[in-house]
């Protein structure tokens, strides 16, 4: 049976593939070598492998940009995570490219980000400032390779050698390397989620004022293409409107774009597209126009007095807990424990402070920290 699953993949794979997509027949393999699954392909085993693993159970606890206090019903890591996954796996699809290794990516890209957002991840760079500093890209390899525990036979998750090259690609962005396409489709999909859907939380959290929104040129035009299509719709019917064709309209211009550059190209295969430098974007307007939009966002709900407030009280707690634990490491669970001599105190408690979700971070700040 073996076998006969493993071939029928490979050829539904060499029916419904591009040439230039990631065939896993083609897969370098793993770290630690491991017999071939009976019925999964190695992309699919590395998924399942993440939905898994402790790391990604935790995404749900974590906050994107607006913390608890501030309301329920905003995105947290792991909503975020599975909207970036099915536009991904959109675009895979459209592309001919491969959907298992984009889910994969896509599922464990944000693995690595600490409690608190970005807030979290730039408190926890300034601690480990003089130890190589804290980035969630170079984080979710650690946790990939290292800190996740779960087979006998292997630290970490032993997932294949693209998986780990994709997140590998996310930590040196200053490479003249060029990623699979695969790891690209990822990247392009986060960037259409978190800007449409940060304005989506903003909205509902009342951050923002929809007339705001309106002297925004890519919001403005979805609103008129959704009012011509659907006639006099106002309110949330409008907003969620426009918010699907945000999403929709990222999506076809990206598509025109790749299939005029795959076209021009022509790679015969996925380490041709790599070789030659194929980079796949959005259109110039397309990217100008998200530009605007983001730097709106950045003034008008990232810098937001209630966001920085709520910004500060978390970095204080987590930077007050990482220098406890990094002067008096026995503190520290055993698993991390036993990570301070190999990695140093700071980096010890780094990882596990990096683990917590929000709430948890908030009851050991008060375990740890309180008089």
């Amino acid at each position: 049976m073996r076998n006969r699953v493993g071939q029928a993949i490979q050829a539904r794979e060499s029916e419904l593939l591009a040439p230039f997509a990631m065939h896993s027949a083609d897969t370098v393999g793993r770290r630690h070598e491991e017999p071939p699954h009976p019925y999964r392909g190695p992309f699919q085993r590395d998924r399942d492998r993440i939905i898994h693993s402790a790391a990604f159970r935790r995404l749900s606890g974590k906050t994107q940009v607006f913390a608890d206090e501030l309301g329920d019903y905003h995105r947290t890591r792991l909503t975020h995570t599975l909207e970036v996954a099915s536009i991904a796996r959109t675009l895979a699809r459209a592309l001919r490219l491969n959907e298992d290794l984009v889910e994969t990516l896509a599922l464990a890209h944000d693995i690595g980000h600490p409690p608190f957002g970005h807030a979290g991840e730039d408190v926890l760079d300034e601690c480990l400032a003089n130890d190589g500093g804290f980035s969630h890209n170079n984080q979710a390899l650690r946790i990939m390779e290292l800190l996740e525990s779960r087979y006998p036979a292997f630290p970490g998750l032993n997932l294949s050698h693209e998986v780990l090259e994709g997140q590998r690609s996310r930590v040196n962005k200053q490479s003249d390397l060029c990623p699979l396409l695969e790891v690209q489709i990822v990247d392009l999909a986060d960037s259409i989620a978190y800007d449409t859907h940060d304005v989506d939380d903003a909205l509902e959290n009342q951050f923002l004022d929809p007339c705001e929104l309106l002297e925004i040129p890519l919001w403005q035009e979805a609103a008129t293409r959704m009012r011509d299509r659907h006639g006099s719709i106002e309110g949330d019917t409008l907003r969620r409107a426009i918010l699907h064709e945000l999403i929709d309209h990222q999506v076809r211009d990206l598509l025109a774009g790749a299939e005029v550059v795959l076209q021009e190209k022509q790679p015969a295969t996925a380490q041709a597209a790599c070789d030659g430098g194929l980079r796949l974007g959005p259109s110039r307007e397309m990217a100008d126009k998200k530009r605007e939009l983001e730097d709106f966002l950045y003034l008008r709900v990232y810098r937001n007095p209630r966001v920085m407030e709520s910004r500060l009280v978390a970095q204080q707690r987590l930077r007050e807990m990482h220098e406890r634990l990094a002067a008096d490491p026995k503190r520290l669970p055993d698993k991390f424990l036993a990570r301070v001599t190999a990695d140093g105190p700071p980096r010890a408690a780094a990882d596990y402070l990096a683990g917590m979700t929000d709430r948890y971070a908030y009851q050991q700040y008060q375990r740890l920290c309180s008089a």
